[in-house]
C-alpha cells in the first residue's frame, strides 16, 4: 500500500490504501462531529463559515477558522514534504512516517479527551485543529503517492468523478475500457469505506467515546503494518533464494528450512534423442 509510488501503482495497491484510510477519514469525521460538532475530515464547510464570519466582523472566530483551514493544509504540506524529501532513501520510511505523525495527534486526542478535557471551547477548538492537521497529513499522503487517484478524506471529488464515470458507461466503448472500469472500482470503494466508517462511529461512540481514536489508530497501524510485513518476507524470500543459488548458508535460510523442510527437487528431464 506504501511501498509503491505514483505510476508505479496498482490498482489493488490504490484499492487497498483507499478503502483502509477512507474507512478511518469516515470514523474521525463523525467522531468529530459528535464530539466536538463539527467536521474535521475536510475544509469545505470551514471557508462557507470564514466567510460568514468576516461578512460579520467577527475577527476572532476568522482567526480561528482560518487557523483551521491552514494546518489542514500544512498537514497535506508537511506530508507531501516528507514524501519528495526522504522518497530516494526510503520510500517506505517516507510514506510511513505522515501515518506515523496522524496516529499520534489522534492518540494525543483520544488520551487528552478521556482524562482532561473539560468541555471548554478553548479545549475543543484546539483538539479540532490538531484533528484538521491529521486529516490533512492523510490526505496529502494519499494523494501524493497515488498520483492524485486516491484522495479519502472527503467525497465530494469523488462522487463527480464516479458521475461522470458512470454517465460514460452508458456507452459501451467505454464499458470496456479496463482503466475507466478499474478508476471506477476505486471511487466506490473509498466511498463504501467512508459510509461504514462513519456507521462504525456512530454506532460505537456512545459506547466507546474517546477510545473510538485508539480504534483509528490500530487501523492506521494496519496500514503500516501490511508493508512492512510484506517488506520483511520479501527480504527473507530473497536472502533464502540466494543461499539455494550460490549455495552459502544463512540464518534466513537456515531457518527456513527448519520451519518449511528442505523443498524437494524434480528429477531432471531426459530429452527423447537421449533415450
Amino acid at each position: 500500500m506504501l511501498r509503491n509510488y505514483s505510476n508505479s501503482r496498482t490498482l489493488g495497491d490504490n484499492i487497498r490504501l483507499g478503502t483502509l484510510t477512507a474507512f478511518t477519514a469516515g470514523t474521525i469525521n463523525i467522531a468529530s462531529l459528535l464530539i466536538f460538532l463539527s467536521f474535521t475530515s475536510n475544509v469545505t464547510g470551514h471557508y462557507a463559515i470564514l466567510a460568514a464570519e468576516i461578512s460579520k466582523a467577527n475577527w476572532a472566530q476568522v482567526a480561528v477558522v482560518g487557523g483551521w483551514i491552514f494546518l489542514f493544509f500544512f498537514g497535506s504540506f508537511v506530508s507531501n514534504f516528507i514524501v519528495i524529501n526522504f522518497n530516494k532513501k526510503s520510500k517506505y520510511f517516507a510514506h510511513a512516517m505522515p501515518i506515523v505523525l496522524e496516529i499520534i495527534c489522534l492518540l494525543f486526542v483520544g488520551v487528552y479527551g478521556q482524562l482532561y478535557y473539560q468541555k471548554t471551547l478553548e479545549e475543543t477548538e484546539y483538539l479540532v485543529a490538531l484533528m484538521l492537521f491529521a486529516t490533512g497529513l492523510q490526505n496529502g499522503l494519499t494523494a501524493s503517492i497515488s498520483n492524485f487517484s486516491v484522495k479519502t478524506t472527503h467525497l465530494t471529488g469523488t462522487t463527480t468523478d464516479l458521475g461522470i464515470l458512470v454517465s460514460m458507461f452508458t456507452q459501451k466503448k467505454y464499458r470496456k475500457n479496463g482503466e475507466l472500469i478499474g478508476r471506477a472500482k476505486l471511487l466506490m470503494s473509498i466511498m463504501i469505506a467512508y459510509v461504514l466508517g462513519a456507521v462504525f462511529s456512530g454506532l460505537t461512540y456512545y459506547y466507546l467515546e474517546f477510545r473510538v481514536f485508539y480504534v483509528i489508530s490500530v487501523c492506521l497501524l494496519i496500514v503500516i503494518g501490511y508493508d512492512a510485513y510484506k517488506i520483511h518476507v520479501r527480504h527473507f524470500n530473497t536472502k533464502y533464494r540466494y543461499n539455494r543459488i550460490y549455495k552459502k548458508p544463512n540464518l534466513v535460510a537456515y531457518l527456513y528450512e527448519k520451519i518449511h523442510g528442505i523443498p524437494k527437487r524434480e528429477k531432471k528431464r531426459k530429452l527423447v534423442f537421449e533415450d
